[in-house]
């Protein structure tokens, strides 16, 4: 059985490594991108299972980003991650335009673990853009 595939989608290298070791060493093969641009492009020629999507990247507006990922995959489960602290506002926004949910990058991995757990169980893992 192929493990599943998660895109991590983070600007930042320290937090890039620290998330794709961790997420790696439970099971998941994980690909990285450090930009909007390159995670769209892996997106339009690889499968992935899920996304994981940093809501502030430097070269574009995190919930942009997930409403292209929907348009392209409108069931592909993306996890928004935030380093801002907890915005209500934001949060909602992006749940709103359909993220699977938001996770600061102050809480314990093992709850992001737990939320890509869950939201790979739900998900099926698309063969073509929609």
């Amino acid at each position: 059985m192929n493990q599943p595939r998660v895109l991590l989608v983070d600007d930042e290298a320290s937090i890039r490594d620290l998330l794709c070791g961790f997420l790696q060493k439970r099971g998941l093969e994980v690909e990285c991108s450090a930009t909007a641009g390159e995670a769209l492009r892996r997106l339009e020629t690889q499968v992935c299972d899920l996304v994981i999507l940093d809501i502030a990247l430097a070269d574009a507006d995190g919930l942009e980003v997930l409403m292209a990922i929907k348009r392209l995959y409108p069931k592909m489960p993306v996890i928004m991650l935030t380093g801002m602290g907890y915005d209500e506002e934001l949060m909602q926004e992006a749940l709103a335009k359909q993220a699977a949910c938001c996770i600061s990058k102050m809480q314990p991995l093992n709850e992001l673990l737990q939320e890509v757990r869950t939201h790979l169980g739900e998900g099926r893992r698309p063969s073509s853009p929609e």
